[in-house]
């Protein structure tokens, strides 16, 4: 079974026990504070993913760290990966379950790139534009500093991208001017 569809089924689980529960907006906050901690600590997926470091010793790691940050629920499904072997989709299924979590929810997710940072007002008028159009009734952004752009903003919504740069607007134009298309 491919890493991907063993992911899906953890996550899938996981979502099912939130949903039952009420607690699909905790769940996805800790494991959203679990994602930011593995990915800035990469020693401690060389650990989780050593095979001489026992399945005990993981759990030990993991309740140290994470075990007042998290609930029961959640510990309980890194316990089955470290138990099952699959340290290794830890953030694939994190990934999983936020998918599964904001389709339900009716939340998409949007990076948003720009020169400088947004202010609030600007987030929300953007969220409540594109969670319109979207179909969704709410828009989390997040805004990522990009010194490539020489202006303008460019967000990606999953795999859709609304290019609004500056960059972009002199690539068409260049690539107007070139066919001989231009627009009088």
């Amino acid at each position: 079974m491919s890493k991907n569809a063993v992911a899906n089924r953890y996550a899938v689980a996981l979502f099912q026990v939130a949903k039952q529960k009420g607690t699909l907006t905790e769940t996805q906050e800790q494991l959203r504070t679990v994602q930011q901690a593995v990915k800035e600590n990469p020693v401690f997926s060389e650990v989780l993913g050593h095979p001489k470091v026992t399945a005990e010793k993981k759990k030990e790691i993991f309740k140290s760290i994470f075990g007042k940050a998290v609930s029961d629920t959640v510990m309980n499904t890194f316990f089955v990966l470290i138990d099952h072997r699959r340290e290794n989709v830890l953030l694939e299924m994190i990934d999983d379950f936020n998918k599964h979590s904001n389709e339900d929810q009716g939340i998409a997710e949007a990076k948003v790139y720009t020169t400088k940072a947004i202010s609030e007002e600007d987030i929300n008028t953007l969220t409540s534009g594109f969670a319109k159009k979207l179909g969704k009734k709410q828009l989390r952004v997040e805004n990522i500093i990009d010194p490539e752009l020489i202006g303008g903003i460019k967000i990606r919504i999953g795999d859709r991208i609304y290019d609004g740069s500056v960059k972009r607007q002199l690539q068409r134009l260049e690539r107007q001017l070139v066919t001989g298309n231009v627009r009088r």
